[in-house]
């Protein structure tokens, strides 16, 4: 619960209309998402906590020292936009609550010298995660269709990392092929499910085998991968934290114009990751749900030689990343158990106006979350307003 107080001022600063208000709490937003930069992460069941050195000191390494991250917080609270007349206070009751209530608890994953499995590991983000796990000296597995890229792929992670990687060929589509792939992989600790496929263009116009394909790879693809590697996984021989990683995308956030078959795949992640955190915490397996944006991957520029205009046009805000950028966000993020690991400002921003119902380990990133809420769906209602502006301009336009 978020209580508001005003500052003390002359009586006719105190009568702010309802457009002040909404500046004043962006003012608060914007100071949050600038000044603060949280990164977190647990090792040995203890916080650690960095902050920019603008923004006032939360460090606390060793055991949690709760009132002094309270107090720190409250005072960040207080100087994060000093002139605004409306500012939300939280008690420190409250803030400890929210200590008190996230789920699951803080974890960190350990990937040196355990079994790390990728699909789609021959190309693009699953090529550069495989070698940036392989440098941190994973023993790593890649899966993907086709043999030669494969082979391509162990050579190039044997000169960059000096490592040997194993290599199997099999289509995610396919179960039975799948799960014979797994068993002669071994035991997994780390999976990361990267498979994708992504044809943009409107449903009307999209031919049913399309669509059945990409959700056939990016959802039940996913659903095969998961089923086959959970028996070895939940046998492990080291019982430590493991993960299961499904690469999704920003378009699993939010819906674009011709991304209609596309997006449907990859929302239906979110409910697979949510419901399968539940089933497998008890087994101390820690899911995490990665959401990139456009990505520079072999495949990228054939994908947007299809893209519709209108959709280039509602999407050009996004920006793309280079793969090994991508790779590096996930991996860390799958290191610290996040169960929402966005890639980019942007990811950053729809996480927090979509973390609705999601389990969230970190009471500082609750506090976010919980403070930017009311704003956040004002930003996204802006958002609608320009998209369906630019939708009746363009299709004005067209007649």
């Amino acid at each position: 619960m978020i209580i508001f107080f005003r500052r003390p001022g002359p009586r006719n600063q105190r009568k702010d209309a309802p457009v002040q208000q909404i500046r004043n709490q962006t003012a608060i937003l914007v100071h949050c998402v600038f000044r603060l930069n949280v990164g977190y992460e647990s090792v040995d069941g203890a916080f650690t906590t960095n902050v920019v050195a603008a923004a006032p000191i939360l460090y606390c390494k060793g055991t949690l020292n709760a009132s002094k991250t309270i107090q720190s917080v409250l005072e960040f609270v207080e100087l994060a936009a000093p002139d605004a007349s409306l500012v939300p206070c939280f008690s420190n009751t409250q803030i400890v609550f929210l200590a008190f209530i996230v789920r699951p608890r803080p974890v960190k994953v350990p990937i040196k010298n355990r079994h790390v499995f990728i699909t789609g590991g021959s190309s693009g983000i699953g090529l550069a995660l495989a070698q940036q796990a392989a440098s941190e000296g994973a023993k790593v597995s890649i899966l993907a269709r086709n043999i030669g890229r494969l082979e391509d792929a162990k050579e190039s992670i044997r000169l960059s990392t000096g490592r040997d990687v194993a290599i199997f060929s099999a289509d995610v589509r396919d179960y039975e092929a799948v799960k014979k792939a797994v068993e002669e992989a071994g035991p997994i600790d780390v999976l990361v499910c990267n498979q994708g496929v992504f044809v943009p263009q409107e449903l009307e116009t999209q031919d049913i085998e399309e669509i059945k394909f990409m959700i056939d790879v990016n959802l039940i693809g996913t659903f095969h991968l998961i089923k086959a590697a959970l028996p070895g996984m939940k046998n492990r021989a080291d019982r430590g934290p493991g993960s299961i990683a499904i690469i999704s995308s920003q378009a699993g956030q939010v819906g674009i114009y011709g991304y209609t078959a596309y997006s449907a795949s990859k929302f239906g992640l979110r409910g697979l990751a949510e419901a399968l955190q539940q089933e497998v915490i008890g087994e101390n397996i820690h899911v995490s749900l990665i959401f990139p944006p456009d990505t520079e991957t072999p495949g990228f520029a054939e994908e947007n030689k299809r893209r519709p205009q209108l959709t280039s046009i509602l999407a050009a805000s996004s920006g793309s990343m280079k793969a090994d950028e991508v790779a590096k966000k996930a991996l860390n993020g799958l290191k610290s158990g996040n169960f929402i690991v966005p890639c980019n400002f942007e990811g950053f921003f729809l996480s927090l106006a979509t973390s609705g119902l999601s389990p969230q380990r970190s009471f500082l990133m609750a506090f976010i979350e919980v403070i930017a809420a009311g704003i956040l769906r004002v930003v996204g209602l802006c958002f609608q307003w320009n998209w369906y502006g630019n939708i009746d301009k363009f299709l004005g336009e067209r007649k």
